[in-house]
């Protein structure tokens, strides 16, 4: 009762709600099914903690204080299922088996992988429906309700999600609130713990000490944009972090690891007024340049039409060849602004309603266009993180590897690229690579005298963007080098020098 008591004498009325609605979940579940009936998936983590606790103060209010022995459930009535990995941290197998005989939990503990385990527990005891402690934001929470189905193809039994619409401050405002321990990992900077092979302390929390040669992280609970829980969820290289392997792109400095990689993105420009010629696009060629100084190579540039579908093929298309996708255009409250729906189902996923983004809006237009604004804060659903910065009024949207820009001019674009490089340098959001090399000719050659010779130096020198233009139709040739290595760009113009007379070319500033 202690946990129910702690909630009461709150005073954060946000918790107190989420806390509400959960209890009436837990306890309309507990009317549906007998005790025997049910079952909790306990892992360890921070999620689960949480349920753990909300099923045992939902537990005492289904069954009255005066039927609770002594005051206390220590005695769990509901079953515990724990799949026990040899991928688990330590020290999660250490706290799950200390609560477990905290709270006397009935554990069930399966060491198959998770579908056949599943399969023969259900087969062995008569449970229907299975708390989880699945929230809005987790891979697998995409399509869930509150109660839903088990997947097709998997053990017939109900889902019951209690905390489905609980953010990362939520978890944390409830653990913190009612006192409750957690894993140790959580006071290490881990944010999202999965196994050995794929966790990492989250590099936002990283604290700079210059005195210790040993890394140090703030807790999780001071993770600023709950948004980016999952930022340590990355694939490991060899190197100490708290006596563990640190992640190739999770650190603040990780990413000049890789600074003379090419890096791709593609721009999509979303409307009908440019293509129907009302209005002309300044953003795609600025875009590019802004990519091309920060050592990315554009793929693409390519506009759309004010369309769900044509918005979902062309970021479906680009999203899977590039390492990062921008679009831009079609964002407001408007019929034709469909951007965020298209994303949305490019990824599969439904636009669902967010609370944090709707604050931001509500702060910027306040009581104006009461219904537009909740359209305007229906985001993807479980993939959205929003890019925060104090220059910005709204924060920018990112999508896994989509980012949605608002600006509708040079100016607005500029402003929204700047914030966007400062929080890379301090999240690592873009890597900033190795800057691209410019260097032209010109020449008075005429075409026919110099296309096979360029076109066998291109085969020569496949690593270098090699270009050719006029500024006017019978003015002189410019040949364009384009590259990160210096010498081989050297190389290139010199073996092309060879093959005509001395003089044949004269290097000019590039435009």
């Amino acid at each position: 009762m202690e946990i129910d008591k702690a909630i009461r004498e709150s005073d954060d009325r946000r918790l107190k709600t989420k806390y509400d609605n959960a209890i009436y979940v837990i306890q309309r579940t507990l009317a549906l099914y007998s005790i025997e009936e049910v079952a909790f998936s306990f892992n360890g983590g921070k999620d689960s903690t949480v349920l753990l606790h909300l099923l045992r103060a939902g537990y005492f209010l289904h069954k009255g204080e005066q039927s609770c022995s002594n005051g206390g459930l220590k005695d769990f009535p509901i079953r515990t299922i724990y799949f026990e990995s040899q991928s688990a941290f330590p020290e999660i197998n250490s706290f799950t088996y200390d609560t477990a005989s905290t709270y006397g939990l009935q554990m069930d503990i399966i060491r198959s992988d998770f579908k056949s385990g599943l399969e023969a527990l259900l087969k062995a005891k008569p449970i229907r429906a299975i708390f989880l402690g699945v929230r809005i934001g987790d891979p697998t929470a995409i399509g869930q309700e509150q109660f839903s189905p088990s997947s097709l193809g998997w053990p017939p039994f109900m889902r019951v999600n209690p905390i489905l619409d609980w953010s990362y401050r939520d978890v944390w405002a409830f653990i913190l609130t009612c006192r409750v321990k957690y894993c140790s990992l959580y006071d290490q900077g881990y944010t999202s713990i999965g196994s050995i092979h794929d966790t990492v302390p989250n590099s936002l929390l990283y604290m700079n000490n210059s005195s210790s040669s040993k890394e140090i992280f703030r807790p999780a609970y001071l993770l600023s944009d709950g948004r980016l829980e999952r930022a340590g969820r990355a694939k490991k290289i060899s190197g100490s972090v708290c006596g563990r392997t640190t992640a190739l792109s999770n650190g603040l400095e990780r990413v000049n690891l890789h600074k003379n990689s090419l890096l791709t993105a593609s721009a999509i420009a979303v409307g009908d007024e440019i293509l129907l010629g009302t209005v002309e696009d300044q953003l795609g060629p600025l875009l590019c340049r802004k990519l091309q100084s920060i050592g990315w190579s554009v793929t693409q540039t390519v506009v759309v039409r004010n369309d769900v579908d044509s918005v979902a093929e062309e970021v479906e298309r680009r999203k899977s060849t590039n390492d990062m996708v921008f679009i831009y255009g079609g964002v407001g409250p408007l019929h034709s602004d469909v951007t965020s729906a298209g994303v949305a189902k490019a990824f599969g996923v439904r636009l669902a309603p967010d609370e944090e983004f709707e604050e931001y809006l509500r702060h910027l237009i306040g009581d104006h266009c009461t219904g537009d604004r909740n359209e305007m804060a229906q985001l993807p659903e479980g993939i959205t993180e929003l890019l925060h910065h104090e220059k910005l009024n709204v924060p920018l949207i990112k999508c896994r590897n989509v980012i949605i820009l608002s600006a509708t001019n040079v100016m607005e674009l500029e402003k929204q690229w700047g914030c966007l490089i400062e929080l890379t340098r301090s999240s690592g959001m873009l890597a900033l690579m190795e800057q691209f090399i410019t260097k032209c000719l010109k020449t008075d050659l005429s075409d026919v005298e110099i296309a096979q010779p360029l076109s066998k130096l291109c085969l020569e020198f496949p690593d270098l963007q090699i270009g050719c233009y006029r500024k006017s139709r019978y003015g002189p040739l410019m040949i364009s080098f384009k590259g990160k290595d210096p010498a081989r760009i050297e190389s290139a113009t010199e073996a092309l020098s060879k093959k005509f007379e001395a003089g044949a070319f004269s290097e000019v500033n590039p435009s």
